[in-house]
């Protein structure tokens, strides 16, 4: 709650003091591109096979949790896989209010959605698994995502023959 007011402060500030958000976006040392990563749509979607990629911390509850100690983040990933049923999901994340999420975790893992859409013949398929990341990364981490998990996720879309991914973030 306290977390809450102060965001809400601080982004009423920024908005009338605009140089302390910049000095603030500049200090955090963020991953910049001048374009952004973009594939066109080459197969109909009742053709296609889709992937979920989430931001939102979501891991089977048999799987390790997400590390909350390190301020840093944590760059690691679950796969999980399709056909889990959402009893079996939880969330390990404190950067973003995930009350919503908890109460249906397909506000930001939609996999009871995707398997309609498969199931009423709108998507070929559905990837085996969709991948989890923490989505609070900062500082050495950026870089084990960018060179390690993120490729290794992105391997493995490729090996499912994957035509498309939709990510969600949190």
């Amino acid at each position: 709650m306290l977390r809450d007011v102060a965001n809400r402060v601080a982004v009423q500030l920024f908005k009338r003091v605009p140089w302390m958000g910049q000095a603030w976006a500049r200090s955090r040392g963020f991953v910049e591109a001048d374009s952004a990563p973009w594939a066109p749509m080459r197969k109909r979607l009742d053709r296609s096979v889709i992937a979920l990629v989430t931001t939102a911390g979501v891991h089977l509850r048999s799987q390790p949790p997400f590390d909350m100690a390190d301020p840093d983040g944590d760059p690691s990933f679950r796969a999980i896989p399709t056909e889990t049923p959402r009893e079996a999901l939880t969330i390990t994340h404190k950067y973003y209010d995930h009350s919503a999420a908890d109460r249906d975790v397909n506000v930001v893992l939609p996999l009871d959605r995707l398997r309609e859409l498969r199931d009423e013949r709108r998507i070929a398929g559905i990837a085996p698994e969709a991948y989890s990341f923490m989505g609070h990364i900062d500082g050495a981490h950026v870089a084990t995502l960018m060179e390690l998990t993120a490729p290794a996720v992105a391997r493995a879309l490729v090996a499912y023959r994957v035509d498309a991914v939709f990510l969600t973030p949190a």
